[in-house]
């Protein structure tokens, strides 16, 4: 890049945080910040049109929801299902965590068959089943990566991802118990029923999202600790049968 040119601001959007932060998720983009204080980061609120309707963000953020809220996003995004596409097709940045993925699915299936149409982008179903809480520890290989986290949710996924799973998991489940092939990705979108904050408990995950946004000098705020308690998680699963409850 020529000394004249100027740099390109980083635009971070996360959508609706103010109902779309269960588990603590929402901690990826305080911790991002802290490790990018150079870029902006945009919150919207879910009374307000969303930055992306009429600018280009380089990455897209939303974390996990009740039940109740996966219906009002749904039907908030509506509108901006072309628009939303298109930033797929573009190779913006997206990472959607917890059931927060299943708002892009064709539909979210009650227990009486009823469904929930989702906006379409991905051709699965997720089925929910209220009296069955899934909670897991889960591990898995990505980009040349180990990555942890937990799982916790009312719905299993159904569909064949196979050619856009975001992780092969070695402890634990996929987007469902019959599975071994977590979440989706296509381009540079990725979706993940994983939980953790995913940024906070896998310090290399954090710096390859810094890298896809372009970060020339990526680094880890607190890295010492973090990488500490990432290679003790590490041999906790490696060494642990999981219980699923």
């Amino acid at each position: 890049m020529a000394d004249s040119e100027e740099k390109k601001e980083v635009v971070v959007e996360t959508l609706f945080p103010e109902i779309a932060n269960l588990y603590g998720d929402h901690a990826n983009i305080r911790y991002l910040k802290l490790c990018m204080p150079e870029a902006r980061y945009v919150e919207d609120a879910l009374s307000e049109e969303p930055y992306f309707a009429a600018h280009t963000p380089d990455m897209i953020y939303m974390g996990p929801m009740t039940e109740r809220q996966q219906e009002l996003v749904i039907e908030k995004l509506r509108p901006y299902r072309e628009r939303i596409e298109e930033l797929i097709k573009a190779d913006v940045l997206f990472l959607i965590t917890g059931n927060a993925m299943e708002v892009f699915f064709d539909a979210i299936e009650n227990e009486d068959k009823s469904r929930i149409e989702g906006l379409g982008l991905f051709h699965y179903t997720a089925k929910r089943d209220m009296f069955h809480r899934y909670n897991s520890a889960v591990m898995g290989r990505f980009e040349g990566m180990t990555l942890v986290g937990f799982k916790s949710q009312f719905t299993q996924s159904y569909g064949d991802n196979r050619t856009e799973f975001l992780y092969e998991v070695t402890k634990g489940d996929g987007i469902n118990r019959e599975t071994k092939l977590e979440g989706v990705r296509r381009g540079r979108f990725m979706g993940t029923y994983t939980i953790g904050p995913l940024m906070i408990l896998n310090p290399d995950f954090a710096l390859y999202i810094q890298r896809q946004l372009g970060a020339a000098e990526p680094h880890l705020v607190y890295e010492q600790a973090m990488r500490d308690a990432y290679e003790e998680r590490v041999r906790q699963y490696e060494s642990t049968e999981f219980v699923l409850l």
